[in-house]
């Protein structure tokens, strides 16, 4: 997802069984359940439960091709097919999660929300605090179809056990970007990208943490100086610990920052904002978690042609998005077709094509045709293969260590 949250469902742990303190790749919780009339129902069942029914769909209004795609794409893909009407609501997932801690806190049993486009301490969160129904995957035909099950994104979010919970959505990789006619060079690493800075005074910041892509950007930079990312891995969620790991990346983002835009003293405070700076000339660099982000602004007319886009010699931080369902969804079952929907082939490949989104489906489970239709998609300028992209990507930190990071670089960065 584009934008980062607050974790705002503290003030309704007390309603839930859940344990919040997960830490490790192994660890894992379950969230309170009732009876589920869907698992004792055949998918066709399934179907005709959904038949002639609204789905709600909640996700970031910001990313215009992504509701562009869901709108004009998916929605006529599903009236069509399984007779199903796709309401898509743009709202940003800290108000989603609030909303569905409300719910909870009020005792709501049938909610307005079905499928939350989400992951990573969201994810964590909401499933740790019962605001999830599931799991539901195992039912879905083209998740066993088309999804490596084995994969470690599709049972793994942000190092968490899915287990079920969620379907992947759509994958992501951080990347940079600056325009060759201006700045020819491409930093490769740590080190490199502090010569750049330091050659383009005030002309390089990123967004102010918790933005995701500043927090993105941040947990690269930890990689790179404190020893990769397998240090993190089963990390203990306590900040002592962490931050005594993190210490080499502390001290070269303060070293950083007399040679950022307002000398690191202040951040932007987000994304969007370092976007549109970097596209009127006060920046020279960008970065996105979108690997495909210099395509769409060359086509949107946004960024010039010699724009390129670059990744760090030894990687950077992939994700992948998911799809949950409420756990007071009113309509669970539509929500499990439109799920299954988005994971088709086609659906797949028309997202890849519009929304220039890497794709989740297994291309070693495609037919010869399919693995042709995607492998004939033009990309656009200035991009990087998925070749290299899937070569250069890291696994994420786990989820509860992201935000006591946020917290660090706030008192230990800022103005430092």
């Amino acid at each position: 997802m584009k934008k980062k949250i607050a974790l705002v469902l503290a003030v309704v742990l007390a309603l839930t069984t859940a344990a919040f303190g997960l830490t490790g790749c192994g660890s894992s919780s379950s969230s309170s359940k009732s009876k589920d009339k869907l698992a004792d129902m055949s998918w066709n069942q399934v179907l005709k439960e959904a038949k002639g029914t609204t789905v709600t769909f909640y996700g970031w209004g910001g990313d215009t091709d992504r509701n562009e795609w869901l709108n004009k794409t998916v929605k006529p893909y599903v009236k069509k097919k399984y007779d199903i009407k796709l309401k898509v609501v743009g709202m940003d997932i800290e108000d989603i999660l609030a909303k569905l801690s409300s719910d909870k806190e009020g005792g709501t049993k049938k909610g307005s929300i079905d499928v939350i486009w989400i992951n990573g301490e969201n994810f964590y969160s909401a499933k740790d605090n019962g605001l999830l129904y599931g799991p539901f995957t195992s039912r879905l035909p083209n998740m066993k179809k088309y999804i490596d099950m084995e994969d470690q994104e599709t049972n793994y979010d942000f190092c968490k056990p899915i287990k079920g919970y969620e379907a992947p959505y759509a994958k992501a990789q951080f990347v940079f970007y600056n325009d060759s006619a201006i700045t020819p060079q491409t930093p490769k690493n740590a080190k490199e990208f502090l010569a750049y800075c330091k050659a383009n005074p005030g002309k390089v910041t990123y967004p102010a943490l918790p933005d995701f892509t500043g927090s993105a950007f941040v947990r690269n930079i930890i990689y790179e100086t404190c020893g990769g990312y397998k240090k993190f891995q089963n990390m203990k969620a306590d900040k002592a610990t962490v931050e005594k790991a993190i210490q080499p990346a502390i001290k070269y983002l303060r070293k950083l920052n007399p040679y950022l835009w307002k000398q690191g003293k202040t951040f932007p405070e987000s994304s969007t904002t370092v976007d549109t700076m970097y596209q009127d000339g006060t920046l020279v660099l960008d970065m996105s978690y979108n690997p495909y982000a210099v395509a769409r602004g060359i086509e949107d007319g946004l960024l010039t042609s010699t724009n390129q886009t670059f990744v760090f010699d030894k990687g950077t931080i992939g994700n992948t998005s998911y799809m949950a369902i409420a756990y007071d969804s009113p309509n669970k079952a539509g929500a499990e077709v439109l799920i299954n929907a988005i994971l088709s082939p086609k659906m797949q490949l028309t997202q890849y094509q519009q929304d220039k989104a890497l794709p989740v489906v297994d291309n070693s489970k495609l037919s010869a045709a399919q693995k042709k239709a995607f492998d004939s998609v033009d990309m656009g300028t200035g991009t990087l293969s998925q070749k290299t992209l899937l070569s250069h990507r890291v696994p994420e930190m786990p989820a509860d260590l992201v935000p006591i990071i946020e917290k660090i670089w706030s008192e230990q960065v800022v103005g430092k």
